[in-house]
């Protein structure tokens, strides 16, 4: 959470800008004081303590708090623990599952459930109204798109997934207005995601990007789903992120599901009825 404060401040206001030095002075006295004391403490007014909150991915100051809270907490720390080529099996598996399991209660902490709104209210439309939703992806991204793609087919959307540049491109080009992209990237720079995402923004789709904060994508698209994480993925093919993004996913799908309620029901029974003939009793 601090790691995305700090890449945000340059794109913030001046007044926004000293409330996240506040932050990054001291988090937990930012936690714990009030909005008054704060505010005088940044040298700004206190809607401008709220806005900084919002321009940050969060509902306002009181979930900012609560998250920011969970994230200095002594009782879940982040420890990224990188394998060596001299570990045992047994060794790998605990790393593994330790840094994956690290990243999942990192994002509990740092997810602004104001941006998942956008993002479930978004798709929530575009089902609605029966337009595209489509999910791009490059490499293991790409993966992850077509996952993606068949969980919300499964809600019975009008969706696609594409992890080659040139479908991506020819894709977005028959997007428009009402219609929603999915980008998903570890890195935030894959230049033909950034092109897809650029030409189905001008055709008038939604954009939401699930990546790493302070990449050229985050700034792509109109909704950010933030994916941080330490993992590095030059030496190993990236793991916790494509868990991350795969989480990320799911928490859309199910709140999307909800979203459309009741309706949804009869037609997921008769899909799991009918492929009842496909397995062996």
């Amino acid at each position: 959470m601090l790691d995305r404060i700090k890449a945000s401040l340059p794109s913030l206001a001046p007044a926004e800008q000293r409330v996240g030095k506040l932050v990054l002075q001291d988090p937990r006295a930012f936690a714990n004081l009030p909005v008054t004391e704060l505010a005088e403490r940044a040298h700004v007014s206190k809607p401008t303590v709220v806005r900084f909150c919002r321009s940050v991915g969060y509902d306002g100051l009181s979930d900012f708090k609560l998250k920011l809270a969970g994230s200095v907490s002594e009782g879940v720390p982040f420890i990224h623990r990188s394998v060596d080529v001299d570990d045992k099996t047994s060794d790998v598996a605990v790393k593994v599952i330790d840094n994956t399991v690290a990243a999942f209660l990192k994002y509990r902490n740092d997810a602004s459930s104001f941006a998942l709104d956008m993002a479930v209210q978004a798709l929530a439309e575009t089902h609605s109204t029966g337009k595209r939703i489509e999910f791009y992806g490059v490499g293991n991204s790409g993966i992850v798109a077509q996952d993606a793609q068949h969980k919300f087919f499964r809600l019975g959307m009008n969706t696609i997934a594409y992890s080659d540049g040139h479908m991506q491109v020819m894709s977005a080009s028959m997007l428009g207005k009402g219609d929603c992209v999915v980008v998903i990237s570890n890195s935030g720079r894959t230049r033909d995601l950034m092109d897809a995402a650029d030409i189905a923004r001008k055709r008038g789709a939604t954009i939401i990007v699930i990546t790493s904060s302070g990449s050229p994508l985050a700034a792509a698209g109109q909704i950010h789903l933030t994916a941080d994480h330490p993992e590095s993925y030059d030496r190993y093919s990236p793991m916790v992120s494509r868990l991350l993004h795969l989480l990320i996913i799911d928490i859309l799908a199910t709140t999307v599901a909800l979203r459309i309620g009741e309706s949804l029901q009869p037609a997921l029974r008769e899909m799991k009825n009918n492929l009842r003939n496909k397995r062996y009793t």
